[in-house]
């Protein structure tokens, strides 16, 4: 808990981008507990008698910082003794103080310079109480992470280390002292979500001269161990292509970074003291390749991965590699890109993409626990909704993304997202708490409807080159139609009433089908019209099966190929495999040429890409769709749906597929399945509805 007495402070050089405080107490006896709870502005490291007080790196969560400030709290009983100790600090710029022109964060009606609140509460043996509060009595000086940017990279000079400052008895007569600054204006809180970690490291092989490879696209940093004479400068550039010839590609995200001191790079300044070991502290970077420059012969360097630690809820593991790989993918892309929020991409950009999302968020629920971080992120839409209910394309933002980069496909993240967390999790808070958001974010839409019908913002993202892309107000009124719904389903949950919402997407069905559907198929014609159609229920059930037919034929007249954007891709799964067309379905995913899945697997990705031509970024999970069809239909747990339903879908190609989440799990190969289920459920085989009763199951096939 935050002592009320605690204030923000500030070193006396505000231009320094690295500032580190300190503060010298003394406990009158043996410390019983210890509580700290603190937030740096942007990103803090701190320390008690010079040991870190956590594991967690990026330690203050991105906010809207005018709105919402999150502290962290930590039992430190252990890292406290009797008679005198210090604390210490240093800060970084984070997302707080955005130094390089990227997305207008560098416009943020917050930005300042760095700043910390620091709260310490201990409890003697004795029952005496100590605190120890930031305030205008700690001590200040300037730190060694010379420049740092949470995207483009840090330049830490060791020479500039002020070894000790962090212990009892260190010399800082001259340090000056901090003073009392003007908080970021928000509300503080303590944090409730997972906190980011390095969770794991990997080698590096060396490929090239002084080219390193981790196989493995990831976001994090490098973390070396270098000896060297003083002032040699190690500098570490990351991207996630590399040219035939060992140089790496960074044109397609150079753009994106404009600072003048680095770009996808870190600098380390050798203090000249034998073996030193660094990583960075205050920024971190998507990537596969490392390419060093200035290393002397006494160098080794390893990969760490870091993201939000999000806990594992599933699995999936089947017959084929190639779907294997494909799940590996989508797995590795969705964590890498949740750093406190869900981010399009850990190296371009590292903004809280609405759609991205949204899209990927069914998958994200089946393969991690998401309710934490998600309760966090949709407060931050809380935080950047207009009175109007309107809602940017990134959230949290600066003030960028009200005007281009939203509309319906994206925007409805505020509404279905607590939808799904109720349908995966059984879990209502967020839809209680989001309900008036949500309601806001209804109306607004319905101030942009013209007879039932909306047409604004983005649409199918990023279709195949040459695709006749579908016309945004087929995905965007079929998002208000599915959000209107969605409202009804969570009135139900919730104990409110549910009728305006039907009445509501009646009537924006009706508009639909009036505009969009003749003889029962969508036009114009599509993959993605048809599969939207058939997804999010815009046809009748007797148009039904000659719509779905119609999606197959358009799939295999394709070569088996996929012809959609992103929305599309959210669709086609559930409406081939829903009807039957799960082999269709198998031979787009596995199609071994452009544009597929398998053909970014063929090419050596690790993760989901961003365009079908992999031209952009090589780390996106907003094509990830195709991991929840492994759960849902080949392994068949549908968990999303008012009783729990198992109900795979066997394909000829696969020997044995076995899945589990949230205690179900599935096996099932050529013979018999068997499913172990945590309450009753069903499980349909073919055209039989077998009841499961609490346990394991075993029926022939």
């Amino acid at each position: 808990m935050m002592d009320p007495r605690a204030r923000w402070i500030a070193a006396a050089d505000t231009k320094n981008a690295s500032p580190l405080f300190r503060k010298e107490f003394t406990l009158p006896g043996k410390p019983r507990r210890a509580e700290l709870s603190v937030c740096g502005l942007g990103y803090g490291v701190t320390t008690l008698n010079g040991a870190p007080v956590t594991g967690d790196v990026l330690t203050t969560p991105l906010t809207r910082f005018d709105a919402t400030v999150l502290y962290c709290t930590y039992d430190v009983t252990g890292l406290l003794r009797e008679g005198r100790n210090a604390a210490g600090v240093m800060l970084g710029n984070g997302w707080y103080n955005d130094i390089s022109e990227t997305w207008d964060f560098e416009k943020a009606p917050w930005r300042h310079h760095p700043k910390l609140i620091f709260s310490l509460s201990v409890t003697l043996e004795t029952g005496e109480t100590v605190t120890v509060v930031s305030d205008s009595h700690w001590k200040s000086f300037g730190g060694p992470a010379v420049f740092n940017h949470v995207r483009c990279g840090e330049r830490y000079d060791a020479r500039l280390e002020q070894t000790g400052f962090d212990r009892p008895g260190f010399d800082d007569g001259a340090w000056p002292a901090a003073f009392v600054c003007r908080g970021p204006g928000g509300i503080l809180k303590e944090a409730a979500l997972p906190p980011i970690r390095v969770v794991e490291t990997l080698p590096m092989k060396e490929i090239f001269p002084r080219v390193y490879d981790t196989n493995q696209n990831l976001s994090g940093w490098a973390k070396i161990r270098v000896r060297g004479e003083a002032g040699r400068k190690v500098s570490l550039r990351y991207s996630e292509r590399i040219t035939p010839e060992g140089k790496l590609d960074t044109e397609r995200i150079d753009s994106f970074n404009r600072s003048y001191e680095l770009s996808h790079c870190d600098e380390y300044i050798c203090a000249g003291s034998g073996w030193e070991e660094w990583e960075p502290h205050f920024c971190y970077h998507g990537f596969r390749y490392v390419e060093v420059t200035g290393a002397p012969d006494d160098f080794e360097i390893a990969a760490r991965v870091v993201h939000t630690d999000l806990a594992s809820a599933g699995e999936f593991s089947c017959s084929d590699g190639m779907l294997n790989r494909i799940h590996s993918a989508s797995r590795w892309s969705t964590l890498t890109n949740f750093h406190s929020v869900p981010t399009d991409c850990p190296h371009r950009e590292q903004n809280g993409w609405t759609g991205d999302a949204l899209l990927s968020s069914e998958q994200a629920l089946m393969n991690f626990d998401m309710t934490a971080a998600y309760e966090k992120w949709l407060g931050d839409f809380r935080d950047v909704q207009r009175p109007n209910g309107a809602v940017p394309g990134i959230v949290p933002t600066g003030g960028w993304g009200f005007n281009w980069g939203s509309g319906p496909a994206w925007d409805s993240a505020l509404i279905l997202i607590p939808l799904y967390v109720w349908r995966y999790e059984k879990n209502d808070r967020l839809l209680r708490g989001m309900w008036d958001c949500m309601e806001r974010y209804l109306s607004f839409l319905g101030t942009m409807e013209e007879d039932g019908i909306v047409d604004f913002g983005l649409g199918d993202w990023c279709a195949p080159e040459k695709t006749a892309v579908c016309p945004t107000a087929i995905t965007d009124t079929a998002y208000y139609y599915a959000d209107a719904r969605a409202m009804a389903e969570g009135a139900e949950a919730v104990g409110k009433d549910a009728e305006p919402y039907r009445r509501l997407a009646e009537r924006v069905r009706g508009a639909f089908r009036a505009k969009f559907v003749r003889n029962g198929l969508p036009v114009p014609e599509g993959q993605t019209s048809l599969a939207c159609a058939l997804t999010q229920g815009l046809l009748e059930p007797e148009e039904e099966p000659a719509a779905a037919r119609r999606l197959a034929e358009l799939v295999e007249q394709n070569g088996y190929h996929i012809d959609c954007g992103i929305l599309g891709t959210k669709y086609i799964f559930r409406a081939l495999s829903d009807r039957g067309y799960g082999e269709v379905l198998y031979k787009m995913v596995t199609n071994p040429t452009y544009p597929s899945y398998a053909d970014w697997i063929n090419h050596g990705m690790t993760t989901l890409c961003e365009d079908w031509e992999m031209k952009n970024s090589l780390n996106h999970h907003m094509f990830s769709e195709v991991d929840l069809w492994f759960y849902r239909s080949l392994a068949g747990i549908r968990c999303d749906e008012k009783e729990l339903v198992i109900a795979p879908v066997f394909l000829k190609e696969l020997d044995w597929v076995r899945a589990s989440h949230g205690g179900i799990t599935v096996f099932w190969d050529r013979t018999r399945i068997t499913v172990t289920v945590p309450r009753d459920a069903t499980l349909a085989l073919g055209g039989r509805r077998i009841p499961l009763r609490a346990g394991t199951t075993t029926v022939e096939r």
